[in-house]
């Protein structure tokens, strides 16, 4: 029998993996919310892998209870992820996966690109992927996951921040919005510059965004999370002193 892998966090996304690795020939134990942590870690203290897969809001107090003998094993997916949310926690080379599908409860998953994986045991986690049809692509150093977390990024915060205006999918924002999109575009990388302290080839991140919105043009833009998102960036704005005229825009419009 192949090694055990914990989950932690069940969710939607989490059970996609889950089966994924099931069906690889893995033994996958879940952690939900409440479970004990430790307790599982002195049950399985040598899993193959230690896949985080929880809400957004929980990251960083899951990553804080994180057993020392999981701290090596550990693979990440989250929306808005970047390597300060790891690095925080000492950790130093996590494997980190952006995840280009959609799971939604009662509908299979549906692939917009393929994902992309960097990190110790990323092949571990393309095999569990391609078991269910799944593409997932093995990149090849941290700048290139740097690069695939920040397209993530602007495409989330993007749809989601102009479509609080524009309504409708992805693909009308881009062709029917394509000046607006573009502006809120440039100040999302903006910020996302400043939280990585990297200068950002912005024109290789709208191509990629694009591709995105190619891959899933009928993709709805705003989500329940929007509203949180333009508040968290205008913060990071102000904080910053970064100059979001659009941002600022869209806010006014909500009130």
């Amino acid at each position: 029998m192949k090694s055990a892998i914990v989950v932690i966090g069940i969710g939607e996304m989490g059970s996609v993996f889950a089966r994924g690795f099931l069906r690889s020939g893995h033994p996958v134990h879940p952690i939900t919310r409440g479970d004990d942590i430790a307790a599982t870690a002195s049950e399985i203290p040598e899993p193959e892998l230690v896949l985080v897969a929880v809400a957004e809001g929980d990251l960083h107090t899951t990553l804080e209870q994180i057993p020392a003998a999981w701290r090596d094993k550990l693979a990440l997916l989250q929306n808005e992820l970047l390597p300060r949310d790891w690095q925080q926690h000492q950790l130093d080379k996590p494997t980190v996966i952006s995840v280009w599908f959609e799971k939604k409860k009662g509908q299979d998953s549906k692939v917009i690109i393929p994902s992309p994986v960097l990190g110790p045991h990323a092949t571990l986690i393309k095999e569990g992927l391609a078991s269910i049809d799944i593409a997932c692509k093995v990149l090849n150093n941290d700048d290139e996951l740097l690069f695939e977390l920040v397209r993530k990024n602007v495409y989330i915060l993007t749809s989601n921040i102009a479509g609080m205006v524009t309504g409708g999918t992805v693909g009308e924002l881009w062709r029917d919005h394509h000046p607006f999109a573009t502006r809120v575009t440039n100040e999302i990388i903006s910020l996302q510059e400043h939280l990585t302290g990297t200068t950002l080839q912005r024109s290789d991140l709208i191509e990629g965004m694009a591709e995105a919105f190619d891959g899933d043009p009928d993709h709805k833009c705003m989500g329940r999370s929007a509203p949180a998102r333009l508040a968290r960036a205008l913060a990071i704005a102000a904080e910053a002193g970064i100059n979001t005229p659009a941002l600022k825009e869209i806010a006014a419009k909500q009130n």
